[in-house]
């Protein structure tokens, strides 16, 4: 790959084509979708990943069963400064999504938080900076930068909330939003999308910002903090009824994970102008629903109401998030992203497949109702 990154992702016979390009958190949800593109267009891929999330180790042997001669795994934590910067020697490109990724995990422990989201980063931009040449570097950030939106005067209609601001409404949330970093995770995330940034400023180095709103699809297993669409399918498959924190008219623009891989490789493809920019990633104000819609809608799929049980509000959770995805489309030339409801039906066929395989996809009532409704 040239050093601006004008010719990224297209398979080339050159020796320079055989650099590896680094996905840290490789095997998670987003990072092995994301792997297993790479893979497919031909590309050798690194995939740092400490394994310590449920579905990790399923995720990354599914990787190596798919691609056996192009993935190869650095099994070590973002935080283990010698294990990055010698994954990070070779890349031709980086993808950096490995993250401690909950609100409710980040309230009790912020300083693992701080830790793994920005000491980690700090440590791959630095392994980065050392190099003499300059490659992409595409970073997993969140809507949770921006606080709880306070401020937004929101109306509810029905089973959603609505901004009044007829902008906003139309549009939904743009990068120029200030930020407001609410709860230790946000003030992880925040830094560490700053740090980013500035090393693009500071040091030239061609860095992009991704801000995800809510991202799902196959290989989300439903048992992770920050998963609630896929929880709530796994729950539904379980019989096992779903909590909800809140009153359910809080709204997200979900974002299947095709759609997000597809806006992470233009970034890199279109390095040159994207460098040093952030945006906002998720499904825009077409695929803007509430929680209830989502169990009203699930339970349409599972032909049967859902069982609901509300709980108090998690800490700084917005009640109205959509993403203003025109500069994304703009500047990386994004088709429109797929409509929700079909890429439900992705997801609950992908889970309904593997909920046969009961290692596959834990279904105890515990994994069901935790961070049921914790939202990125």
């Amino acid at each position: 790959m040239t050093a601006d990154g004008s010719n990224g992702g297209r398979k080339r016979s050159s020796a320079a084509s055989r650099r590896p390009v680094l996905v840290t958190g490789g095997a998670g949800f987003i990072g092995c979708n994301l792997a297993d593109r790479l893979a497919r267009e031909g590309h050798d891929v690194i995939v740092l990943d400490a394994l310590m999330r449920p579905g990790a180790e399923a995720n990354l042997a599914w990787l190596k069963r798919r691609h056996p001669e192009r993935i190869s795994a650095a099994v070590a934590d973002v935080r283990d400064e010698a294990a990055v910067t010698s994954a990070a020697r070779e890349a031709s490109a980086v993808f950096h999504l490995a993250a401690q990724v909950a609100v409710t995990t980040s309230l009790d422990d912020p300083c693992r938080d701080f830790d793994i989201n920005v000491r980690g980063t700090l440590l791959l931009l630095e392994a980065l900076r050392r190099r003499r040449d300059r490659i992409p570097f595409v970073f997993a950030s969140t809507n949770k930068v921006y606080g709880d939106l306070g401020g937004l005067a929101l109306e509810r209609a029905a089973d959603a909330y609505l901004p009044r601001d007829t902008r906003v409404r139309a549009h939904g949330v743009g990068e120029d939003q200030p930020l407001s970093l609410h709860t230790p995770y946000g003030c992880s995330k925040g830094a560490a999308d700053q740090y980013v940034l500035d090393y693009a400023r500071s040091f030239g180095m061609p860095t992009v910002v991704m801000r995800m709103s809510c991202i799902y699809g196959p290989r989300q297993l439903g048992t992770e903090d920050q998963g609630w669409v896929a929880h709530f399918v796994s729950s539904a498959l379980a019989r096992e009824p779903i909590t909800i924190y809140g009153d359910g008219c809080q709204v997200r623009d979900v974002l299947h994970v095709a759609d997000a891989v597809e806006a992470y490789l233009a970034a890199w493809r279109r390095i040159t102008t994207a460098r040093g920019n952030v945006f906002n990633l998720g499904g825009g104000p077409a695929n803007a629903v509430s929680l209830l819609q989502v169990v009203s809608e699930v339970g349409m799929l599972v032909g049967r109401p859902l069982a609901v049980e509300l709980a108090d509000w998690r800490a700084s959770d917005q009640r109205y998030y959509v993403s203003d995805i025109r500069r994304a489309e703009r500047m990386l030339a994004l088709p429109p992203p797929r409509g929700w409801r079909d890429g439900l039906r992705d997801l609950y066929r992908w889970m309904q497949k593997e909920s046969a395989q009961p290692a596959a996809v834990p279904t105890t009532a515990a994994a069901a109702t935790a961070q049921a409704a914790e939202l990125p």
